[in-house]
């Protein structure tokens, strides 16, 4: 009887649940292609350059500061010479902190413009939305009653997963936003380090580091989420063997769970595997 056979139940439970998952993406697409400076209509931004000034000044100070112990640690050093040469570096140094102290909000803007275009040319292109194979659809349209029911607990399990991976997405997507923003007035007083001598300096090169790494997060980001998509919709694993069909539909779904997971999973380990991948 056909009130035994939930097939169009389960098939109409993994639609609602895919379409969320891939609402939920586009809208981390479109996050990700977008500046901090526009973030939730300039509000929060606007919170940073209230307070950019205060960070500027301090920077400014600061690399008078750096800038007579750089001094002073070459010109006592024995093994270096007071030339014109070093003098000249000296000078190099203490312009090159005092302009980025100054702009560095410029330039991280310009890196910010930078990433978020080439996120919106990725996610421009016709990538991968989340959707069950045909065939594998037709068979859990045919199931019986008792292997509907095994489905349907599996398609429950599946759903309760793709919505706690979909908020867990777009809390890390919120979390790198909120680190950008943090870490850009704290820019002034980690460039004004250039100023010092060598080991002094080492704090502007770690910052600069850091925040490259975030930024070029986003497309890590979108780039695991592409590819994830992908591998999940590209049909049946190939270990699935000469099972029974709903066997094999079985497993399609749990390794479309398990490729959900992977991806939530590549998207918060976005910044590490970028900082690795470029050597920052």
């Amino acid at each position: 009887m056909d009130i035994f056979k939930l097939g169009d139940k389960i098939l109409a439970l993994l639609e609602m649940v895919f379409g969320f998952w891939n609402s939920q993406v586009g809208l981390v697409f479109s996050m990700l292609g977008q500046s901090p400076v526009n973030f939730k209509g300039g509000g929060p931004w606007s919170a940073v350059e209230s307070v950019q000034p205060v960070f500027v000044a301090v920077g400014a100070s600061l690399v008078v500061l750096f800038f007579v112990i750089g001094f002073c640690a070459e010109s006592v050093d024995i093994r270096e010479e007071m030339r014109f040469e070093s003098i000249l570096r000296m000078l190099i140094r203490l312009i090159l902190a005092e302009w980025l102290v100054i702009n560095n909000v410029t330039i991280m803007k310009a890196f910010f413009a930078t990433v978020g275009n080439l996120v919106n040319t990725l996610s421009a292109g016709s990538y991968t939305t989340l959707s069950i194979d045909p065939a594998q659809a037709d068979v859990i349209s045919g199931l019986g009653f008792g292997e509907s029911l095994i489905m349907l607990v599996l398609a429950a399990l599946l759903s309760v997963i793709v919505i706690i991976c979909s908020f867990f997405m777009l809390y890390t997507v919120y979390f790198r936003f909120l680190k950008l923003m943090v870490i850009v007035p704290v820019g002034s007083i980690a460039f004004s380090t250039l100023a010092g001598n060598r080991s002094v300096a080492n704090t502007a090169a770690s910052y600069a580091k850091y925040f490259l790494s975030v930024v070029f997060e986003a497309v890590t980001m979108a780039l695991a989420i592409m590819l994830c998509n992908a591998f999940i919709s590209s049909g049946l694993p190939s270990f699935t063997g000469n099972y029974a069909d709903w066997v094999k539909t079985l497993i399609y779904l749990c390794e479309m769970t398990f490729t959900i997971a992977l991806t939530v999973g590549s998207v918060k380990g976005a910044q590490s595997l970028t900082s690795r991948a470029l050597g920052l």
